[in-house]
């Protein structure tokens, strides 16, 4: 792994995430919504928001995945990510988060509830570090990791980013 991105796994206090990568919650609102006030897709009652750092380095992409909540990255330091994003009807869209905007880079997007997403750094040996807010704030439960073979039997013409960015069969 590059020196600068063990830096800031080091100097933030990182973990391994279990969709790839490294975290840290650095954020829990201390007030949480009841799950009366919530939808139907919530178990119980959730934080206003939380975020994270996560720190994707080359080779370790963010692995599909869903969340029943919209999350927001927003671009610190390294190399721009290429977030892929999957709508149940088979949608595919893209967006990049980097320091560039001539470059199509953005310092935030939105990655709504309910699609599948992942990420990789652009380069190949580069990484990508962001913080990561989630609003109704994050929970395990609301966290569902891609299965390779039902994802490959769902979007069969995304058969390439899904076997990529699936690791789980």
């Amino acid at each position: 792994m590059q020196a600068e991105a063990q830096f800031w796994i080091d100097h933030l206090g990182l973990s391994p995430h279990p969709e790839g990568g490294f975290y840290r919650e650095t954020y829990r609102s201390p007030e949480s919504i009841p799950k009366a006030g919530l939808p139907e897709r919530y178990p119980g009652p959730r934080a206003f928001q939380t975020a994270i750092y996560f720190l994707l380095p080359s080779g370790q992409p963010s692995a599909l995945h869903r969340m029943a909540s919209d999350e927001l990255w927003f671009f610190h330091a390294g190399c721009p990510a290429l977030i892929h994003c999957l709508s149940d009807d088979g949608e595919y869209r893209s967006s990049s988060v980097g320091p560039d905007p001539r470059n199509g880079e953005a310092l935030q997007t939105r990655i709504p509830a309910g699609v599948w997403f992942g990420a990789e750094p652009v380069h190949r040996e580069g990484y990508t570090l962001v913080s990561c807010t989630v609003a109704p704030g994050f929970e395990f439960d609301d966290f569902q990791l891609g299965d390779r073979q039902e994802l490959l039997e769902r979007f069969p013409q995304h058969a390439d980013l899904v076997r990529r960015l699936c690791q789980r069969d």
